[in-house]
């Protein structure tokens, strides 16, 4: 237990720090975080609103929100799909690149500098875990 909340105070400090940083280059951070989803989908994952939505955890009209604001600061664009002119996909601006370089600049010093807590917290956890899974007085025999 106090593994686990360890790695939660560790997880919490860098979305915080996170969250500071944002905030301080003068976006919100969720506005940041839809930056980082919308550059960083995974190939063969289109960026839609509703993959959006999905990845950060929203509902779909509040991702829709979220990106509304984003297009209006110049951050996000909506373009069609060349493949499919129903659909519309999300892009990142010159202007929203530059904001996600200077804050990923930011975010990589700062795991350089926690990132060890972070490993270790984790590692402690995942290490209780496997103890745990296989001491006789947790496992249970078959039948």
């Amino acid at each position: 237990m106090r593994r686990l909340a360890e790695f939660r105070y560790q997880l919490r400090r860098f979305l915080h720090f996170s969250q500071a940083a944002a905030e301080e280059a003068g976006i919100p951070h969720q506005q940041y975080q839809l930056l980082q989803c919308v550059r960083g989908i995974p190939p063969g994952v289109e960026p839609t609103i509703a993959n959006v939505a999905a990845r950060m955890f929203l509902r779909h009209n509040s991702a829709v929100e979220l990106v509304d604001r984003a297009i209006r600061q110049n951050l996000l664009l909506r373009e069609h799909d060349a493949a499919d002119h129903r659909r519309i996909l999300l892009r990142v601006t010159p202007r929203g690149e530059r904001l996600i370089a200077s804050l990923a600049g930011h975010h990589m010093s700062e795991l350089r500098q926690s990132g060890p807590q972070l490993v270790r917290a984790l590692r402690h956890v995942l290490g209780s875990n496997r103890a745990a899974l296989s001491s006789p007085s947790t496992r249970q025999t078959r039948t």
